[in-house]
């Protein structure tokens, strides 16, 4: 927690599903790292961004993480996923404080293999060009490049679908089949 942009909120106190986080005598947030799980939730309600990974691979932590609490859910369990990838913002949909979306809308995309639909999605939203007037836009994105990476260079989404290969919950191979 960076003390110098907390302004006492306590919404990532509220959040917190594991009471991780706690006020000190200057009415500053800290956090028990012995309660805390890493689910990220604070940081995405966090409106100052005082809350940060903890460690300089929190990042790639987190990613880790939200595949393993996905494949949990649906480990030995009929599954099928469908990704509307749409309006996609420059933060976190959980960020309270969003901007306008930073590429064109691309669809609907649907698969049993969840693994692959997200690397689908996120190939297709880096085939686009950015909107001009966007975060991402600003930025002067060049189409097929890392666009999740132009806007956070410490974004490691790519652990995600490592993670969920490495557990074997899909492929981050996939035949992109299209319908008009």
């Amino acid at each position: 927690v960076n003390p110098e942009q907390c302004r006492s909120c306590g919404m990532c106190q509220k959040i917190c599903a594991h009471s991780a986080l706690n006020f000190d005598e200057n009415h500053k947030m800290h956090i028990d790292h012995s309660r805390c799980v890493g689910c990220g939730r604070c940081i995405g309600v966090c409106p100052t961004k005082a809350m940060r990974p903890g460690a300089e691979d929190g990042c790639e932590i987190l990613s880790r993480r939200v595949t393993e609490y996905a494949y949990a859910v649906c480990k030995d369990k009929p599954n099928f996923h469908i990704n509307m990838v749409i309006d996609i913002s420059p933060f976190c949909d959980c960020y309270g404080n969003n901007d306008a979306p930073i590429v064109p809308d691309i669809g609907m995309f649907a698969s049993f293999d969840p693994v692959a639909l997200d690397k689908a999605c996120a190939d297709a939203a880096n085939r686009q060009h950015a909107i001009a007037d966007s975060f991402l836009g600003e930025k002067h994105a060049e189409p097929h490049a890392d666009h999740f990476h132009t806007m956070h260079p410490d974004s490691k989404w790519e652990a995600g679908i490592e993670q969920g290969v490495k557990l074997g919950f899909g492929s981050d191979q996939y035949e992109l089949i299209t319908m008009e």
